[in-house]
């Protein structure tokens, strides 16, 4: 088995100040090695600039960047032009997601699910880009049942994708169960688990509402407790994440993506207890 693969996600500042912030959690995070950096697009497209702009300064610094490009409420030709516009920046590697529409808007342009953007890609760039795409253990909140999500899923990877970074998830059995069950029907791309380390209770919910992903209740619980205790909280969420990432590399995950929030204290010191080898 090959050594697993590391990334880390960003989303692009609004700010000077979160741009400096952002250029500090990269210099500690890229001591670590890690293959690839993500950059989050906005909903409809409203970090477009943002996104580009980090993504191009990732890979000014040496480093291989990974754009986000969501096509709900886009045109194909915003999205052709998009395309061609990393390309002549030698940007070789996507994360392709539907995404979400922006608040008060009705139109979702020219494409309604994610497969059609990977097939779009491949379309008008071939071959030019590794394109990573979306996964759900415990199923998009959206899906009408597990089996429709397992089969849009698919779509997905026969329209083109080369790798998939799943939602965040506390409970390791839903992610190699979703693994086997993917096996089952012929998909054969690395399911890279995508991990979200513990930093306050409230974001975590309000997050996880919005995603679908799972609290365990006996983790909601605990973290409850901690209150605004939140060095107490922070180590009690090393621990879980940790222990999570243990199992999910035991168990044979290719690797693991990091939803950073842009900061890189607990996400280097998980690091430092998985031992890991670098990229």
């Amino acid at each position: 088995m090959s050594d697993p693969v590391i990334s880390f996600e960003f989303f692009p500042p609004k700010t000077a100040e979160g741009v400096a912030k952002l250029r500090e959690t990269r210099k500690q995070l890229a001591q670590l090695q890690p293959k690839f950096f993500s950059v989050t697009f906005g909903a409809g497209g409203s970090t477009r600039d943002r996104t580009m702009d980090t993504v191009l300064e990732i890979q000014n610094e040496g480093h291989e960047a990974a754009p986000h490009i969501s096509c709900i409420s886009s045109s194909k030709q915003e999205i052709a032009e998009l395309l061609q516009a990393y390309k002549a920046k030698n940007i070789r590697h996507l994360v392709a997601l539907r995404g979400d529409l922006p608040s008060g808007e009705a139109s979702a342009g020219d494409f309604r699910y994610a497969n059609e953007l990977v097939a779009f890609i491949r379309e008008q760039t071939g071959d030019w880009f590794e394109i990573e795409v979306a996964a759900y253990p415990e199923f998009h909140p959206e899906a009408s049942s597990a089996s429709a999500d397992l089969k849009n899923f698919k779509a997905k990877v026969d329209a083109g994708a080369d790798a998939a970074i799943t939602q965040y998830f506390y409970n390791t059995d839903a992610y190699f169960r979703f693994v086997d069950q993917c096996q089952a029907l012929g998909i054969d791309i690395p399911i890279v688990p995508g991990v979200m380390p513990i930093y306050n209770y409230t974001q975590l919910a309000r997050f996880s509402s919005v995603c679908g992903a799972d609290i365990p209740r006996w983790l909601s619980l605990r973290l409850q407790d901690f209150g605004d205790d939140l060095p107490s909280l922070r180590s009690f969420g090393m621990d879980v994440v940790t222990e999570l990432s243990e199992r999910l590399i035991a168990g044979g995950a290719p690797g693991l993506h990091f939803y950073t929030l842009n900061q890189a204290g607990i996400i280097s010191t998980i690091m430092q207890r998985l031992s890991l080898p670098a990229n």
